[in-house]
């Protein structure tokens, strides 16, 4: 069967504007339930949440998820019961392995908006193959820079020899791309290209920043396209390991968005 790719679309996910917080979740989430979307393999969420001046999430606990944060736009303070503390800024990735149980919070770090503007971020949850880990917490940059008109690896698993030194390890066979993507330039990359050999099915999700008016078309092997705007994402499914995936900035403005190979 050749590969599919079904698209997600920004207006039917899931959404709540609480003033302090607007946040859309592609799966199931909080008060957002639906059937159809509670997980795709290990990936469990993606809310893309723009939180004002002087707001926050409270200290509220974690266990089993792996939970990483990538930064879009503003400042993000990080504080966990671990003494990390941390204010994160566009390109970094924070990732919290939350294993046996950590709590933290996280708040815009301008305390008004006299002294900052929203923290606009991705939060992604993975469930890692074993979810008694020993709690930890990272944060790597990747610049714009890195990403521009290219795919930066951002996460690899950390158990295995397909781990790539320059990402962030996560627990379970998963791995993250990023990309800033001009009008008219193309990026590619082969499903799980690190791997020799083999025929074996793998999932892929892309997820489009809501941050842009922006068009990415993405195109398997198969001939499957689908275009994609801001906050759009999409399902690949039936592909193969080593099957080439394209992706085409094909809107006027830049497009930014990541890419997630699973099983």
């Amino acid at each position: 069967m050749p590969a599919t790719i079904v698209s997600r679309r920004s207006d039917t996910r899931g959404h709540a504007n609480h003033g302090w917080l607007n946040t859309y979740h592609t799966f199931s989430f909080a008060n957002y339930y639906d059937s159809r979307y509670e997980q795709f393999g290990s990936l469990r969420v993606i809310n893309e949440d723009i939180v004002q001046p002087g707001e926050g999430f409270g200290k509220h606990p974690h266990k089993e998820y792996e939970i990483f944060s990538y930064i879009l736009s503003g400042e993000l303070e990080h504080k966990d019961s671990f003494n990390n503390y941390e204010v994160l800024k566009r390109g970094d990735v924070q990732f919290t392995t939350a294993g046996t149980g950590i709590s933290h919070s996280e708040h815009n770090a301008a305390k008004s908006p006299a002294t900052g503007s929203p923290v606009n971020f991705l939060q992604i949850w993975v469930r890692p193959d074993d979810p008694r880990l020993k709690p930890a917490y990272y944060t790597k940059h990747f610049s714009d820079a890195s990403k521009l008109n290219n795919l930066v690896h951002i996460l690899s698993p950390a158990d295995s020899d397909r781990y790539d030194p320059s990402t962030i390890g996560i627990h379970t066979d998963f791995h993250m791309y990023a990309s800033l993507l001009q009008p008219g330039e193309t990026v590619s990359f082969k499903v799980n290209e690190n791997v020799k050999g083999g025929d074996a099915l793998r999932r892929v999700y892309v997820h489009v920043a809501n941050t842009a008016d922006c068009e990415v078309l993405v195109k398997a092997g198969s001939g499957a396209t689908v275009a994609l705007k801001k906050g759009d994402g999409a399902f690949v499914t039936e592909i193969k390991q080593g099957e080439e995936l394209s992706f085409v900035g094909a809107g006027e403005e830049t497009a930014e968005f990541v890419v997630f190979d699973l099983v």
